[in-house]
C-alpha cells in the first residue's frame, strides 16, 4: 500500500510540475513577458470583422459562390496565420466569413491584409503613343458624355506651372510625352462661358488632355491627385473604353508623387497582356532593403513553369521598363536590364515603408483572393470591456470556490478537507491544460470553468455517499472508503462522459463563444474526474494510513 501511495503522489507531483511550468509566464518577441494563458477577444480586446465576396454581376452560381468562400477562407486564414495574431477565430458562417482577431495590434493593417485581393502581374510599360494618338478622340466621348455644361474644368489652360519633365528626370526622347500639346491658347472654362452665353465649340475641347503632364519615363502621365477621381470617372465612361486601344490597358499608380509644391497621381500604359501573374509564384520574402538607395524591396521565387514564362517575356523586352501590378495599381517600375528566371526582386515606390514591404511579401506568400471582398461588419472590443470581464468573471470563480469549501468542509468535515486539497490539484491541472494545448480562455470559457468545478464536487458527492452507505453497512473504514470508489465509478463516468460527448460537439459545431465554452468544459472533466478518482482517493490512503484501522472516518 504505501508504494501504492508513493507511485500516486509521483504522478500528481510530476502532472503539477508540469502544469505549473506551462502557466510560468513567457517572453514574447518584444522581450516582455506574458500571461501563458491566450485570452479570447471579449477578454482582451480586439477586432470583429465579416466580409463577403463582392458579385456586382451576379455571375456566380451557388457551387462556384460556395467554393469560392471555401477558397477565400483558406488565404485569409494563411495571411492571418502569418500576421501573427494569436489563436485567431477564422470561420465561415453562411456566405460570410467571420474573422475574431484578439489583441493589440494595428486595426487598419490587420484590415488592409484581410481585405487585399493580391492579384499580381507583370506588365511592360508602352511608350504611350498609341494612347496619345487617341486622346483627341476621347477627349471628344468625355465632352459628349458629360456635357460642356457640366465641365467645371479649364480645358483650354494647358501650360503647366512648373516643368515636371525636368524635376522627375523625365527622358528626353519620350515621344509620348512630347507629343502631347505644350500649350494651348488660354480662355474661359467651359462653365464660365456656359453663363455668358458663349459655348465653345466641343471639338476645340481637350479636357483629358489638358489634365495630363509628362512623367518620368515615357508611358507615364502624371494627374493632379484633386484632379484623380474626376479623371478616373472619364476613363470608365463605356464610350472612353471604346476608345482606348485594344492592345494597352491605363493602370493608376499606388502612390502619389510630389513635384513642383503639387501632389501627382501617375498613371501608366501598359501592355495588356501581362509577362507573367501571382498565381506562378512559388513564395515571396522576406523583405529587405537596398544596400544602396536603402529602398523596401521585395524578393520572390517563380515555380518553374513560371521561370520558363517569365524568360521569355523578359528576353523580349530587354531594356523596356516592366511594372509590377497589385490589385491593378502600379506598385513600382523597373529597367529589364538582362533576362529574369526563376528569382527576381520587387521594388516598391519611393517613400514606402519596410512594414509595407513585409505586408506585400505575406499577401503574396498567402495567395491571391479568388474574388474581391467586403467588410460588411466590422467591431472592435476595447481592452477595458475585457478587463472588466476578467474582473467579474474571477470574482464570481473565488465566489464559487469559497462557496465549494465552506459546503464541502461544514458537511463532509475531514472528507471534505480532502475533497478540497483534490479541488486545488484540478484548479492547477485545469489552468495548465489551458495554457499547455494553447487554447483560449473566453468569458464564456470561464462559465465552463466553473461549471467543471460543480461537475468535480458532484464526482466527490457521489463518492462520499458511498462511503457512509459502506459505513452504516458495518464495514471497516478501509473496505467502506474502497466500496465507496467503485460503487460511486459507474455514476460518475456516465456523468463526466455524457457532459464530455456534448462539450465535443458544441466544440465542432459551435462558433466564437461557444467553442471557448466547449474548450474549457472538456478540459475540466478531464481534470475533475482525475482529481476525483484518483487523487481524492489518494488522500483517502494517506489518511487510512496515518490512523487505525478500527478507527472511524470523519465523513
Amino acid at each position: 500500500m504505501l508504494t501504492s501511495v508513493r507511485w500516486r503522489l509521483i504522478w500528481i507531483g510530476v502532472l503539477l510540475a508540469m502544469c505549473a511550468w506551462a502557466l510560468v509566464p513567457k517572453e514574447n518577441e518584444l522581450g516582455e513577458r506574458v500571461s501563458p494563458l491566450n485570452l479570447g477577444l471579449d477578454l482582451q480586446g480586439g477586432m470583429h470583422l465579416a466580409v463577403e465576396i463582392v458579385d456586382p454581376d451576379g455571375t456566380l452560381t451557388e457551387d462556384t459562390q460556395a467554393d469560392a468562400v471555401e477558397r477565400t477562407l483558406t488565404t485569409i486564414r494563411n495571411r492571418i496565420d502569418q500576421f501573427g495574431v494569436r489563436e485567431p477565430t477564422i470561420q465561415r458562417v453562411g456566405d460570410r466569413i467571420v474573422v475574431e482577431l484578439a489583441g493589440a495590434f494595428d486595426p487598419d493593417r490587420a484590415k488592409a491584409i484581410v481585405a487585399q485581393t493580391a492579384f499580381m502581374e507583370f506588365k511592360i510599360v508602352t511608350d504611350g503613343q498609341s494612347f496619345v494618338q487617341a486622346l483627341e478622340r476621347i477627349d471628344a466621348a468625355i465632352v459628349n458624355e458629360v456635357g460642356v455644361e457640366n465641365l467645371d474644368t479649364s480645358p483650354l489652360d494647358t501650360a503647366p506651372e512648373v516643368d515636371l519633365g525636368q524635376i522627375l528626370g523625365a527622358t528626353e526622347d519620350s515621344a509620348a510625352i512630347d507629343s502631347l500639346p505644350a500649350e494651348v491658347p488660354s480662355g474661359e472654362t467651359a462653365a464660365e462661358s456656359a453663363e455668358t452665353g458663349v459655348v465653345p465649340d466641343p471639338a476645340t475641347l481637350r479636357v483629358l488632355t489638358a489634365l495630363l503632364s509628362p512623367g518620368r519615363i515615357p508611358g507615364e502621365f502624371l494627374v493632379t491627385s484633386q484632379d484623380q477621381p474626376m479623371v478616373e470617372g472619364w476613363l470608365e465612361l463605356e464610350s472612353v473604353q471604346q476608345l482606348i486601344p485594344r492592345n494597352v490597358t491605363l493602370h493608376w499608380g499606388a502612390e502619389d508623387i510630389g513635384a513642383g509644391g503639387n501632389a501627382y497621381t501617375p498613371l501608366y500604359v501598359l501592355e495588356l497582356e501581362p509577362l507573367i501573374t501571382g498565381d506562378l509564384l512559388e513564395d515571396a520574402g522576406p523583405a529587405t532593403r537596398d544596400p544602396t538607395f536603402n529602398q523596401p524591396i521585395v524578393p520572390f521565387q517563380t515555380t518553374r513553369r513560371g521561370a520558363r514564362v517569365f524568360e521569355r517575356g523578359t528576353a523580349r523586352n530587354i531594356n523596356n521598363n516592366m511594372a509590377i501590378v497589385l490589385d491593378n495599381r502600379v506598385q513600382s517600375y523597373a529597367v529589364i536590364r538582362s533576362v529574369l528566371s526563376r528569382r527576381a526582386q520587387i521594388e516598391l515606390t519611393p517613400g514606402s515603408s519596410f512594414q509595407e514591404a513585409q505586408d506585400l511579401a505575406l499577401v503574396l506568400r498567402a495567395g491571391a483572393l479568388p474574388m474581391p471582398i467586403e467588410i460588411v461588419e466590422e467591431r472592435n472590443v476595447s481592452a477595458s470591456l475585457g478587463e472588466d470581464s476578467i474582473r467579474q468573471g474571477s470574482t464570481a470563480f473565488i465566489i464559487g470556490i469559497v462557496c465549494v469549501i465552506f459546503l464541502m468542509i461544514g458537511y463532509y468535515r475531514l472528507a471534505g478537507l480532502l475533497a478540497v486539497g483534490a479541488l486545488v490539484v484540478y484548479v492547477v491541472l485545469m489552468l495548465g491544460g489551458l495554457a499547455g494545448l494553447q487554447a483560449t480562455l473566453t468569458l464564456p470559457g470561464i462559465a465552463g470553468l466553473i461549471l467543471s468545478i460543480g461537475m468535480a464536487v458532484d464526482a466527490n458527492v457521489l463518492i462520499f455517499e458511498r462511503i457512509r452507505e459502506e459505513i452504516s453497512a458495518g464495514k471497516t473504514p478501509r473496505t467502506a472508503v474502497e466500496s465507496g470508489f467503485n460503487n460511486a465509478l459507474s455514476a460518475i463516468v456516465d456523468a463526466n462522459l455524457t457532459t464530455l460527448i456534448t462539450g465535443i460537439i458544441l466544440f465542432q459545431f459551435g462558433t466564437g463563444p461557444v467553442r471557448g465554452f466547449a474548450v474549457t468544459l472538456c478540459i475540466g472533466i478531464l481534470a475533475s474526474f482525475f482529481s476525483a478518482l484518483y487523487v481524492t482517493k489518494t488522500f483517502f490512503n494517506i489518511y487510512l494510513n496515518r490512523r487505525g484501522s478500527s478507527e472511524s472516518v470523519s465523513i
